[in-house]
C-alpha cells in the first residue's frame, strides 16, 4: 500500500484562510479609497438636489401619488 503524503485543507481551516485573505485586501485597498473623495462646499450641500422632470411626475402618476 502506498500512503499519499497529501496536506489536506478542512473546511474551517479553508473559510479561516479566506477570511484572511479577505482583511488583507480590504486592508490594503482602504488607503486607496480615501483619497478618492472629494470634498463638497457649502454651496453645494445647500443646493436643491430634488428636481420633478417628466418622469418623476409620470412614475407618480402612475403610481398614484
Amino acid at each position: 500500500m502506498k500512503q499519499q503524503d497529501k496536506t489536506t485543507v478542512g473546511r474551517r481551516e479553508f473559510l479561516r484562510v479566506l477570511g484572511a485573505g479577505a482583511g488583507l485586501a480590504a486592508a490594503t485597498a482602504a488607503p486607496l479609497a480615501t483619497e478618492a473623495v472629494a470634498a463638497e462646499t457649502d454651496a453645494e450641500k445647500k443646493k436643491a438636489r430634488y428636481r420633478e422632470t417628466d418622469h418623476v411626475k409620470t412614475f407618480y402618476r402612475v403610481n398614484r401619488y
